[in-house]
C-alpha cells in the first residue's frame, strides 16, 4: 500500500503505522502461552476458593442459599439437605430426573439434560481430539519450524503435511455422528418427558390444557357465539366448547402500571425520610413530572408525600370507573375456546394446525400469566412490520458492535500491540511480563463478559415491540438474537477480523496502483489467511472457556447479588417490599444461560480439530456446571414461566447449526492443507445434518406438541360435554385481561415508622386518631397505645368502632420482612412465586391447595410480636373468593350475587360496596354503610396486627384484594 510513514523520533515507524499493522495481524505474540497457564491458574484457584467458601457458609445462610426449603410447599419442595460442609453434593448427585421435574418443573429438568448433553458430548470428542488429533498434528508437522513454535502452534494443523489432512475428514464424520447421537437420543428423551408431562396432575387440573387461543378474528365473527362457530369449523369433536372474546381494555393497563410505580415511588420517599423515626428530616420534596406540570400553578417542587398520595387517589379512582365500564368496551380480535375434556381441545388444535378459518390461528393457549396481552390484538401486517422493524434494530446493534469488538480483539486480548502504539505501557510491560500475561489472561474475557450482560435486555424490549404474544416465545427469539449476536461477532468478526483487514489493505493497495483486486485477493491466499487467523486466536478461547469455569463459581456464591443487598442495607434505605423481595427465590433468565451453553459449544465445535485442547476444557466446564446448576436450580431459582420444555427445539436447532458450521472451519482446512477430494469428503455432512432435523421435526414433535391427535376413540370424539354457565364465567374470568383483575398493591411501610407515620399526619391534618369520630385524616392508620409502641389500642380479639378508619398503609413488622409471608399474594406471586406453586388461576379446582398464608393459628410463628389470635380466626387477607362458590368474574361478565340474610356481602361485582367513596386510598373514612356493627371476621395478615371491624363491602382490603 502506498503509505507515507511519519517516522518517531527514535527512528522506528509511527504509533499510527503500529496500528495499521496491528488491525492486520492482532495476535501475533509471545506469550500467549503465559496467559493460558495465567487463565488456568487464576480460574482453578478462584473457583476452588469460592466453592469452599458456599461450602462453608451455606449451611449459615440458608436463607440466601437454600430460600425454596423454606418457601416450597410439601409437594415442590426440594430433597432436604444437610448442615455439613459437603451435605449439599449428596442431593446434588442421587436426586433423578423423575423427581426434578416434580420439583423444579420441566423447563429446568430439561435445561440440566441439556447441559449434561453438551458435557457427554465433549467428553467423547475430547477422547478423538486430544487422542488423536495433538499427537497426529504434532508428529506431522513441519520439522524445520517446529522448534520455533509455540506449543499452541504446534497443536494446531497450521503446519501439517498434505497427507496428514485426511485426519480432518475423519474426524469431522467421527464429531457428527457423535453430536447426531446425542441429539437423537435426548429429543427422544425429551418426548417422553412431555409426554409424563401431559398425564401430570398439574397439567391435568390446568386450564389452559384445554383451552385454545384464536387470533386474527375478522370483525364479523368478535363475539362468544362468532368465536364458536369458527371452531366448528375444525372440530372433530361433538363436544361443545365455551367461548369468551378478547374485551379492548384501552388505557387500563398502563394506569395499572402507573399506579405501582407510584406505590414504589411512595414507598421509597417513606423509606428514606422514616429512616430515623426520632429524627425527621425536612419534608421531601420532588418535581412534578412534565406531563402534569401544565395542571399546576407555580410549577415549582411541591411535597413528594402529599404529590404521591394524591396521584395514587386519582389513578385508583380512574382504574375504578375504567373497570366498571369495560363492559361497554368493543371486542377484539382474539379469543379464548375451552372444552371439558384435553383430548377435545388438542384433537383441535391438530386439525387446525394447518387451517385458518377465516384468516384465523387457532393453537393451543398458554397460561394465562404467560400472555402479553398487548400484543393479542395486533393485526398480521402489524405483526409482520413490527418484526421487521426489529430485524433492522437487530442488525444495526450487531454492526455497531463490529468497531469495539476490533478494539477488543487488537488490544485486550493482546496486550503487546497496545504496547506497539503506547510507549509508556510498553515500558511497564517489558517490566513485568508475567503479571501482565495474567491480565490479559483475564481482562478480555472479562469485559466481552461484562458488555453482553445488558444485551438480554435490549433484545427482550425489542422482542415484545416485535409483537410477541407469550413471555416464553418472546424468551426464545430473545436466545435466538442473543446466539446469533454471539457468533456474528465473536467468531466471524472477532476471530477472522485479521484476515478480512488483511484483504482490505490489499484491495486498497490494488486501487491505489490500478491493479485487479480479484486478482490482488487472490494473491493474498485468501483460505490460508483465514485459517492462520483462526489458529492464532485459538488460544483466546482457550482462556476464555477457562475464565468460564471461575463464572459459573461466581453465579454459585452469588456474589453480584449478596454485595448489592449489603450495601442497600448498609448506604440506602431498602423499602420493605424489596427487603421481603430479596428474600425471594430468584427467577431463572433460560434465555441467557441457553445462549452462553449454546455459544461456548459452538466455539469448541468450530475450534475442536484447530485446537483441540479446547475440547476437554469445553467438557470441564460443562461437568461443574452441571452440579453447580442443578444444585442452583433445585434450591435458589424457579422457572418464572413455565413452557413445558418448549425451549428443547430452540436449543436443538442451534446445535444442529453449530456441527454444520464446525464443517465449514474444517472443509476451510482441508482446502488450505489438503485437496478437492478432501473438501468433497466434507461436503455431504451439512446436508445429512438438515435431514437429520427434518426426521426428527416428523418423528417426535407432534407428540411433544400436542396430548394427541386426531385419533380419538369413538367414545372421546362423542362424550357430552357440560356447557355451564359457571365454566363459561371461569374461562371469561382467568383468560381475561389482567387488568381487570389484578390487585392494587398497597403501600407498605416499617413497623418502627408506623408512631412516626401517626404523628406525622396528625400533625398536617390535626386529626384524631382515637377512634372515637370527629376529623378523619386522609392517612389512616390503626391507633396505638402509648407505653407500647407498635401495639394497637384495641385488644386483641376486639374491634375497633364501626365508625374507624380502615388502613390504606400496610405495615409490615420486622420479623415478617420475608417471603414466606406475602408468597400467596398476587403482587408478590407472580413476580417470584409462580414457579414453586403454580399459578391458582389457571386451576381447575375452586380451591388451591397451598395455603393462603405463612401464618395459622398453630403456626410456630406465633411467638411473634402481633397480638394474640381468636383462634376462629384465619390470618389471611379478605378476599371474595371465601365466600363458597365464588368466582374472579369481573361485573361485565357475571351476574350479581346479592347479600345472605346475614353476614357480610360475599360479592356483588367487582367492588361489593354500592358506594365507594369509602374505599379510595386517601379519602376520609368512614362507617360501614349498615346499621348494626357487624362481628369481627376477618385479619390481615402481613400489617401490624388486626386491621379492625369492617363489613367486607366496604373495606380498603376489599378494594384492593378482592380481584
Amino acid at each position: 500500500m502506498d503509505r507515507t510513514i511519519s517516522p518517531r523520533s527514535d527512528g522506528g515507524p509511527s504509533s499510527t503505522d503500529q496500528f495499521l499493522k496491528l488491525i492486520q495481524d492482532p495476535f501475533k505474540s509471545a506469550f500467549q502461552v503465559n496467559a493460558v497457564w495465567a487463565s488456568l491458574a487464576t480460574s482453578a484457584g478462584f473457583a476452588v476458593i469460592l466453592a469452599l467458601l458456599f461450602s462453608l457458609f451455606r449451611p449459615r445462610h440458608s436463607v440466601v442459599y437454600a430460600p425454596k426449603v423454606k418457601h416450597a410447599d410439601r409437594r415442590h419442595a426440594p430433597p432436604p439437605v444437610g448442615k455439613g460442609m459437603f451435605a449439599w453434593l449428596k442431593p446434588v448427585l442421587r436426586t433423578k430426573e423423575s423427581e426434578l421435574v416434580e420439583c423444579i418443573g420441566l423447563d429446568a429438568a430439561i435445561f440440566l439434560r441439556f447441559t449434561k448433553m453438551c458435557r457427554n458430548i465433549f467428553i467423547c470428542l475430547s477422547i478423538i481430539g486430544c487422542g488423536v488429533m495433538i499427537p497426529l498434528n504434532l508428529t506431522q508437522s513441519n520439522m524445520s519450524s517446529r522448534d520455533t513454535l509455540s506449543a499452541f502452534a504446534t497443536m494446531t494443523p497450521l503446519y501439517i503435511k498434505t497427507e496428514a489432512a485426511w485426519s480432518q475428514v475423519v474426524c469431522a464424520w467421527c464429531f457428527d455422528i457423535i453430536v447426531v447421537f446425542f441429539l437423537w437420543r435426548n429429543y427422544k428423551a425429551v418426548a417422553a418427558l412431555r409426554r409424563r408431562y401431559f398425564q401430570s396432575s398439574d397439567y391435568q387440573r390446568s386450564l389452559h390444557a384445554r383451552t385454545l387461543m384464536i387470533t386474527d378474528i375478522p370483525q364479523a365473527a368478535r363475539s362468544d357465539e362468532g368465536v364458536l362457530r369458527l371452531t366448528d369449523q375444525v372440530n372433530p369433536t361433538a363436544a361443545l366448547p365455551r367461548a369468551s372474546i378478547g374485551r379492548n381494555v384501552k388505557g387500563l393497563p398502563v394506569m395499572i402500571k402507573d399506579h405501582e410505580e407510584t406505590v414504589r415511588q411512595l414507598e421509597s420517599v417513606l423509606a428514606k425520610y422514616l429512616k430515623n423515626p426520632d429524627r425527621l428530616p425536612p419534608r421531601p420534596t420532588m418535581r412534578i413530572p412534565r406531563k402534569e406540570r401544565q395542571l399546576q400553578q407555580d410549577g415549582g417542587k411541591v411535597d413528594a408525600i402529599d404529590y404521591l398520595t394524591d396521584r395514587i387517589q386519582r389513578l385508583e379512582e380512574n382504574i375504578r370507573h375504567v373497570r366498571a365500564s369495560i363492559d361497554k368496551r368493543n371486542a377484539l380480535s382474539f379469543g379464548f375456546v375451552s372444552w371439558d375434556m384435553i383430548e377435545h381441545a388438542h384433537a383441535v388444535a391438530y386439525t387446525a394446525r394447518k387451517k385458518h378459518p377465516q384468516g384465523t390461528t387457532i393453537r393451543l393457549a398458554p397460561r394465562p400469566s404467560d400472555l402479553i396481552w398487548e400484543n393479542l390484538p395486533l393485526s398480521k401486517q402489524g405483526r409482520r412490520w413490527k418484526r421487521f422493524v426489529n430485524m433492522i434494530w437487530v442488525s444495526i446493534l450487531t454492526v455497531l458492535w463490529i468497531a469495539p469488538n476490533a478494539m477488543i480483539a487488537i488490544f485486550l486480548s493482546n496486550l503487546s500491540n497496545l504496547g506497539l502504539v503506547w510507549p509508556a505501557f510498553q515500558t511497564s510491560l517489558n517490566g513485568s511480563p508475567y503479571v501482565w500475561a495474567a491480565v490479559q489472561g483475564i481482562l478480555s474475557p472479562a469485559v466481552t463478559s461484562l458488555f453482553y450482560m445488558i444485551l438480554p435486555i435490549i433484545f427482550r424490549r425489542l422482542s415484545i415491540q416485535a409483537g410477541d404474544v407469550t413471555k416464553t416465545s418472546r424468551e426464545r427469539h430473545v436466545l435466538n438474537h442473543l446466539y446469533s449476536f454471539f457468533v456474528f461477532n465473536n467468531l466471524i468478526v472477532f476471530s477472522l477480523f485479521s484476515a478480512a483487514w488483511t484483504f482490505v489493505a490489499a484491495v486498497i493497495d490494488a486501487k491505489n496502483h490500478d491493479e485487479d483486486a480479484w486478482q490482488a485477493i487472490q494473491d493474498g491466499e485468501f483460505y490460508g489467511k483465514v485459517m492462520s487467523a483462526l489458529c492464532q486466536v485459538s488460544p483466546f478461547w482457550v482462556t476464555y472457556l477457562l475464565q468460564r469455569n471461575l463464572g459459573a463459581t461466581v453465579d454459585l456464591v452469588q456474589l453480584v447479588s449478596l454485595f448489592w443487598v449489603w450495601f442497600s442495607k448498609t448506604f440506602l434505605a431498602p423499602t420493605p417490599r424489596q427487603a421481603i423481595e430479596w428474600t425471594a427465590p430468584t427467577p431463572f433468565e433460560y434465555a441467557s444461560y441457553y445462549n452462553y451453553f449454546l455459544y461456548y459449544a459452538t466455539v469448541a465445535l468450530c475450534f475442536a480439530t484447530l485446537q483441540p485442547i479446547v475440547l476437554p476444557v469445553t467438557a470441564l466446564y460443562f461437568g461443574l456446571d452441571v452440579m453447580m446448576k442443578k444444585y442452583m436450580l433445585l434450591y435458589v431459582f424457579v422457572t418464572k414461566n413455565e413452557s413445558g420444555g418448549l425451549f428443547w427445539r430452540a436449543v436443538f436447532n442451534r446445535m444442529v447449526f453449530a456441527t454444520a458450521f464446525a464443517n465449514v472451519i474444517i472443509a476451510l482446512v482441508v482446502k488450505v492443507k489438503g485437496t478437492w477430494t478432501m473438501v468433497y469428503c466434507v461436503v455431504p455432512l451439512p446436508f445429512l445434518l438438515v435431514g437429520f432435523k427434518i426426521y426428527c421435526m416428523r418423528t417426535f414433535d407432534a407428540d411433544i406438541r400436542y396430548y394427541n391427535r386426531d385419533n380419538l376413540s369413538d367414545a372421546e370424539a362423542l362424550a357430552p360435554s357440560s356447557s355451564s354457565k359457571k365454566a363459561a364465567d371461569r374461562l371469561s374470568s382467568r383468560f381475561g385481561h389482567p387488568a381487570l383483575y389484578r390487585p392494587l398493591p398497597t403501600p407498605m411501610v416499617h413497623a418502627r415508622a408506623a408512631d412516626a407515620l401517626k404523628r406525622l399526619y396528625r400533625g398536617r391534618l390535626h386529626a384524631s386518631f382515637d377512634g372515637s369520630g370527629g376529623d378523619y385524616s386522609d392517612i389512616a392508620l390503626d391507633p396505638m397505645t402509648a407505653d407500647q409502641p407498635g401495639k394497637t389500642k384495641f385488644a386483641a380479639g376486639t374491634a375497633p368502632p364501626p365508625t374507624g378508619p380502615s388502613a390504606p398503609f400496610e405495615v409490615v413488622p420486622e420479623n415478617h420482612l420475608d417471603f414466606s409471608y406475602f408468597k400467596d399474594r398476587p403482587d408478590f406471586r407472580d413476580e417470584f412465586g409462580g414457579g414453586i406453586y403454580g399459578r391458582p388461576e389457571d386451576l381447575m379446582t375452586e380451591r388451591s391447595q397451598t395455603p393462603r398464608s405463612a401464618w395459622s393459628p398453630t403456626s410456630s410463628r406465633a411467638s411473634s410480636p402481633a397480638p394474640s389470635l381468636p383462634s376462629v380466626t384465619s390470618l389471611k387477607p379478605y378476599e371474595p373468593s371465601d365466600a363458597p362458590g365464588f368466582e374472579h368474574i369481573h361485573p361485565a361478565l357475571r351476574p350479581s350475587l346479592s347479600r345472605g340474610d346475614s353476614g357480610p356481602i360475599v360479592g356483588r361485582g367487582l367492588y361489593a360496596s354500592e358506594d365507594e367513596s369509602e374505599t379510595r386510598l386517601l379519602s376520609q373514612t368512614q362507617g360501614p354503610p349498615i346499621a348494626e356493627p357487624v362481628p369481627l371476621a376477618r385479619w390481615r395478615t402481613g400489617g401490624y396486627g388486626p386491621v379492625g371491624q369492617e363489613d367486607p363491602g366496604t373495606s380498603y382490603e376489599q378494594y384492593r384484594r378482592g380481584l
